[in-house]
C-alpha cells in the first residue's frame, strides 16, 4: 500500500479546490452531502501515491515479497498475468512492461481486464491452465493506481459543476490504491469452487470509455457521462442490481462448502456489502478492508487476503471465499483452501 493516507476531509478539500470556480449552486451544501454519503458507505481513509511514489515501485515490492514468501526466484515463474484497470500501456500489455522492469526476460506474459473481476478471472484461468498442465507456476500482478494525478479520477471527477453530477460520480471518492502479487501452483487435491453470473444489460452503469465512445457502444446517454478516459459510475444502481445475484451465488457456494471461515469481498461500500452479508447469513465471516483502504478495484480480494494473512486471521489449510460484484455487470462467489 502507498504511504499517503487520505481521509474524507481531504477528499472534500480536493473537491472544493477544483470546483470552487465553476460550480453552479451551493458548493458547501453539496460537499456536506458528499461527506454524509462517504460516512454512510463506511469510508474513513484510503491510500494514494505520495509524492515521488511510482506504481512500478509498489508492484516491484509486491512481487519481491511474494517471491520471497514462496521461496522462489523470478526465473521460477512461467507465466505472468497482469490484471486490472490500473495500467500505463495499451500496447504492449502491461504484463510485458512489468516483466521487463523486474528482469524477467523469458517469462510468458499477457494482460487480463475485466474491471473489478479481473483478479478473480485470472485465478479461474490459472486453474484451467493447471488442469491442462500448461504451466506449473503463475504470477498474477495487480497495480490499481487509478487515483494518480491525470488518471481517470483526478482531477477531472473532482471538478464538479453541479450537485447533479454526484449521481454518476460519487463512487470516485471511495477509490484507494494498491499493488498485489499472487503466486499459484497446481494442487489437484484442492480444486476451487466457482459461481459466476454476467448481466451485460447493465453495462452502462460503470464505464471508463476511450476514444471510441460513440462508435463502439450502443446509443446510451449513461455511458461515459464524465467523458472519454474518465470514470463514470452510478453507485446506487450498481448496488441495487448486485444484491440479489451476489447473495444467491454466495449461498450456492456455502451449500457446497459450509466450512468457509473468512469471506474476502470486493467492497465498493462497507454498508452495502454488510447488508448483502446479512441477507446471506454470513456477517460474522466477512473480512472488510474498505473502511481503511477504500475500494481497491480488482485488488480488493488479494489485498484483503494478504492483510488477513499478515494479521494471523487466516492460515494454511483454511477454507476461504471471494465475493465480487463488478462493472459489466458481473458477479462471482468462489471458495478455495489456502
Amino acid at each position: 500500500m502507498p504511504s499517503w493516507q487520505v481521509d474524507n476531509e481531504q477528499i472534500l478539500d480536493l473537491i472544493r479546490q477544483h470546483s470552487r470556480d465553476g460550480f453552479d449552486g451551493d458548493l458547501e451544501r453539496t460537499l456536506a452531502t458528499i461527506g454524509r454519503l462517504l460516512s454512510r458507505t463506511g469510508s474513513r481513509t484510503r491510500r494514494w501515491l505520495a509524492e515521488g511514489d511510482t506504481p512500478i515501485a509498489h508492484i516491484r515490492n509486491a512481487v519481491d515479497t511474494a517471491l520471497r514468501d514462496a521461496s522462489m526466484e523470478p526465473d521460477d515463474i512461467e507465466l505472468l498475468i497482469y490484471v486490472g484497470i490500473g495500467k500505463g500501456f495499451l500496447e504492449p500489455g502491461q504484463a510485458y512492461m512489468v516483466a521487463h522492469a523486474l528482469g524477467m526476460h523469458r517469462v510468458e506474459c499477457f494482460d487480463l481486464i475485466d474491471a473489478c473481476m479481473s483478479w478473480t478471472r485470472a485465478m479461474q484461468i490459472a486453474e484451467s491452465f493447471f488442469r491442462t498442465r500448461s504451466y506449473r507456476r503463475i504470477l498474477v500482478v495487480n497495480g490499481e493506481f487509478n487515483t494518480a494525478e491525470g488518471g481517470p479520477l483526478r482531477p477531472g471527477n473532482f471538478r464538479l459543476d453541479s450537485a447533479e453530477r454526484l449521481s454518476w460520480t460519487m463512487p470516485t471518492y471511495t477509490i484507494g490504491t494498491a499493488a498485489t502479487a499472487t503466486i499459484v501452483e497446481p494442487d489437484s487435491d484442492r480444486p476451487w469452487t466457482w459461481r459466476f453470473e454476467s448481466r451485460p444489460d447493465f453495462a452502462d452503469l460503470c464505464t471508463i470509455p476511450s476514444f471510441g465512445l460513440g462508435t463502439f457502444s450502443a446509443d446510451d446517454d449513461k455511458i461515459g457521462k464524465n467523458g472519454p478516459f474518465r470514470f463514470t459510475s452510478y453507485g446506487k444502481e450498481l448496488h441495487e442490481h448486485a444484491r440479489e445475484p451476489c447473495v444467491r451465488l454466495l449461498r450456492e457456494v456455502f451449500a457446497v462448502h459450509p466450512d468457509v471461515r473468512v469471506i474476502f469481498p470486493h467492497a465498493s461500500s462497507y454498508r452495502e456489502w454488510d447488508v448483502f452479508a446479512r441477507d446471506a447469513g454470513v456477517q460474522d465471516k466477512m473480512h472488510h478492508i474498505f473502511p481503511d483502504y477504500g475500494n481497491l478495484v480488482s485488488a480488493s480480494v488479494p489485498a484483503g487476503l494478504a492483510l488477513a494473512w499478515r494479521a494471523g486471521a487466516v492460515q494454511r489449510g483454511d477454507r476461504v471465499a471471494g465475493w465480487v460484484g463488478s462493472a459489466g455487470m458481473s458477479f462471482a462467489a468462489y471458495s478455495f483452501e489456502l
